[in-house]
């Protein structure tokens, strides 16, 4: 991956929604970047600061990031058929940690284990995944046992970590309209220096 700085970091990840965005999103009624669209979305609708609505955007950037960091998908390969785990949320994390603040790089790293706390200790979340969440959740471990969702919940970032990871469910609507990427590049740059 090319050397990335505060300076770059927002038309890089700019460049890779642009090219990437309209790609399948592991086998889900929506493309990867209407995905990450309705997250943010959901999280500025309901009225979250900036930091949870560039976290919802972001939280899945790992998926794009996996070409420079960690392990893509290989070509042609279904994903309901992939048997890895991509590790996507470190990879989204490794990218965005030198440049934003701490709770989005953390809303990033945990919406994964976030899925995995909810199952554990939310009745009713796992019956509300779709077919694509419920095969990554088996691949990360599945639900959480108690140590570690009692360890989880005790996380600075928790709740808006859990909120995320809510959008992450929410953003999968086919058809809706939402504000395009270039919308959130002001907040997105905000992010970034405050984070410098």
């Amino acid at each position: 991956m090319t050397e990335l700085s505060s300076a770059t970091i927002i038309p890089f990840l700019t460049g890779i929604f642009e090219r990437r965005g309209a790609e399948e999103y592991l086998g889900e009624p929506v493309t990867i970047g209407q995905h990450m669209l309705q997250a943010a979305h959901f999280a500025s609708r309901d009225g979250h600061g900036e930091d949870v609505v560039v976290a919802a955007l972001l939280h899945d950037i790992g998926h794009f990031t996996g070409d420079f960091i960690g392990k893509p998908l290989a070509s042609g390969t279904v994903f309901l058929e992939d048997e890895t785990d991509r590790k996507h949320e470190n990879a989204g994390a490794a990218v965005l940690e030198p440049f934003f603040p701490t709770l989005v790089v953390d809303c990033c790293r945990y919406h994964v284990a976030a899925k995995r706390y909810l199952c554990a200790r939310e009745p009713g979340y796992f019956d509300m995944l779709s077919e694509a969440s419920v095969h990554s959740l088996r691949l990360q471990g599945g639900p959480m046992g108690n140590a570690e969702a009692d360890a989880f919940a005790a996380h600075p970032h928790f709740d808006a970590i859990i909120a995320v990871r809510r959008y992450d469910e929410a953003g999968k609507e086919q058809g809706l309209d939402v504000p395009g990427f270039t919308s959130y590049v002001p907040m997105l740059e905000r992010m970034v220096a405050a984070a410098a």
